[in-house]
């Protein structure tokens, strides 16, 4: 039997991508309303003869607003996909991926040094495929549920939802 340490060493791997995921997540950008309010305050102390000067800096505060406007617009439209995404075939597919590698490793040597900490993150990300392909399911069938509700609404009137059961009034 391996040793508690023995698996710590080996699962090192597992848990170095899992912090380079996490410190990925964390990277934050400049903060391009800070720089454009120190480039604002330093314009505003430059001297009215200084007009060269003047000029570039109100140049790069443009282009700094129009990045920074640019990327408002990038971030939405993403968000707005992202939330739009009713999931599709592929999401069902990863399923059947993950848990036929999981079977396939499931099949190599247990003896190896590295199988614990691979099955179990094996396992994990069987069960989060499952998750993501089978929550858009249910999702679609509340958004169903509700259509259908409001139809009925604007059909008959004031519909109450009470303990699951509609009654209409």
């Amino acid at each position: 039997m391996v040793g508690l340490g023995q698996i710590a060493l080996n699962s090192a791997p597992v848990f170095g991508g899992l912090v380079l995921g996490i410190a990925a997540g964390q990277f934050r950008g400049p903060d391009y309303r800070q720089l454009i309010k120190q480039d604002m305050d330093l314009l505003d102390r430059l001297p009215p003869e200084d007009t060269g000067r003047r000029a570039e800096l109100q140049r790069t505060i443009d282009a700094r607003i129009d990045d920074l406007v640019d990327a408002t617009d990038r971030n939405r439209a993403l968000r707005k996909a992202a939330v739009s995404y009713q999931g599709n075939w592929r999401d069902v597919v990863l399923l059947l991926c993950a848990v036929l590698f999981t079977i396939v490793w499931w099949d190599v040597s247990h003896s190896r040094s590295n199988w614990l900490p691979m099955f179990v993150l094996l396992v994990l990300l069987s069960v989060l495929a499952a998750v993501y392909a089978f929550r858009w399911g249910a999702a679609r069938r509340r958004f169903v549920r509700s259509r259908a509700a409001r139809r009925q609404i604007g059909r008959t009137g004031f519909l109450m939802l009470v303990c699951g059961r509609r009654q209409v009034m």
